[in-house]
């Protein structure tokens, strides 16, 4: 699936100039999936989907993305409801604000301020961790994943909870793990340090892709 006259790809990974961009990338290509980094923003613009990830901190990253020209390519797409998977800093970045960096303005696709991990934890989590879904939630992003899937975090800040949550995980007390509000997924976790649950949840969002090129054609 590749958006015509532009040469963007099915699915692309917005690549603004932070690191570890390109394990994003493979971990959908090994699904099959047609993604590719991309810088330039009219070429983002005619993907089919985005994957925003991201590491480090907010106020940084949101800089970056506002160099970067993509920050623009990024609201464009949540208003078309274009598929999006915001993934560590990426996904903080959906959200209003960051107590990690005082006046520095967040997307505000999810409402909400991310909030450092409560007191008393060792910051960063950087450890597995069981994702414990809310069972009034249903998720696509968890979908058919197993009933108590393990995957993979470091973070010192984690978003508020909130009604798009879909899951948490316990350190220090709940903290939230993943959000969804229609197209629009977010994971505080790496799936692509997850294993095979990391590349379950992403072939969950390749086929969501899969299905509004479809419905879009």
């Amino acid at each position: 699936m590749t958006a015509g006259g532009t040469g963007a790809p099915g699915i692309a990974v917005l690549d603004y100039g932070i690191g570890n961009l390109r394990s994003a990338e493979k971990a959908l290509q090994r699904l099959g999936a047609d993604a590719r980094l991309v810088a330039d923003p009219e070429v983002a613009s005619g993907a089919g989907a985005m994957v925003l990830p991201g590491v480090g901190a907010f106020g940084p990253c949101a800089a970056a993305l506002r160099r970067s020209g993509l920050e623009a390519v990024v609201r464009g797409g949540v208003e078309r409801e274009v598929p999006f998977l915001g993934i560590c800093v990426g996904f903080q970045l959906l959200f209003e604000a960051s107590e990690e960096a005082p006046g520095v303005a967040g997307l505000g696709v999810f409402p909400g301020v991310v909030r450092a991990l409560p007191p008393g934890v060792k910051r960063p989590q950087m450890q597995w961790n069981r994702v414990d879904r809310r069972p009034e939630r249903h998720s696509a992003t968890l979908a058919g994943l197993p009933e108590e899937p393990w995957a993979y975090f470091v973070h010192s800040f984690a978003p508020e909870d909130g009604e798009d949550v879909v899951a948490t995980c316990d350190y220090g007390g709940q903290v939230v793990a993943a959000a969804e509000r229609g197209r629009v997924w977010g994971v505080q976790f790496h799936p692509e340090k997850s294993g095979s649950v990391g590349l379950a949840m992403l072939a969950n969002f390749v086929r969501a892709t899969e299905r509004a090129g479809s419905a879009r054609s």
